[in-house]
This record gives structure tokens, sequence and C-alpha cells, in this order.
């Protein structure tokens, strides 16, 4: 992979941010819902997004590819 540059990081952050928000409002969505079923399948679809923030961020951390 090639370096990429500090914008391009800029807008990798943003859209972590924003995973990290859907996460958590699947969360809340899940704690106010009365059906079993749905608020298994919020919770399911909050940690996908939550282990996506993990990994990008792990995958970024760990490499210094900004130029």
């Amino acid at each position: 992979m090639n370096q990429i540059t500090v914008r391009e990081l800029m807008m990798i952050e943003d859209e972590l941010r924003a995973e990290q928000i859907t996460g958590k409002t699947l969360n809340w969505c899940a704690s106010q819902c009365q059906d079993a079923a749905i608020r298994s399948m919020l919770e399911q679809m909050a940690e996908q997004h939550q282990l996506r923030v993990g990994e990008l961020s792990r995958y970024f951390n760990r490499t210094n590819r900004v130029q």
C-alpha cells in the first residue's frame, strides 16, 4: 500500500468516528427495544460496527503510512 496523505487520514478518522457513533446508536436502540429478536439483531449490528472500528484502528496504529 502506498503512503496516504494527512487529508486522507483525516477522512478515514471521520469514517471511524461515524462507525463508533453508529455502533453506540444501535446499542441505544437495542436497549429501548421490547422485542427480543429485534434487540438481538440490533446488538449484533452494533458489535459488527465496533469490531470494524477496532480492526481499522489497530491497522492504522501499527502502520506509518502518512506522508
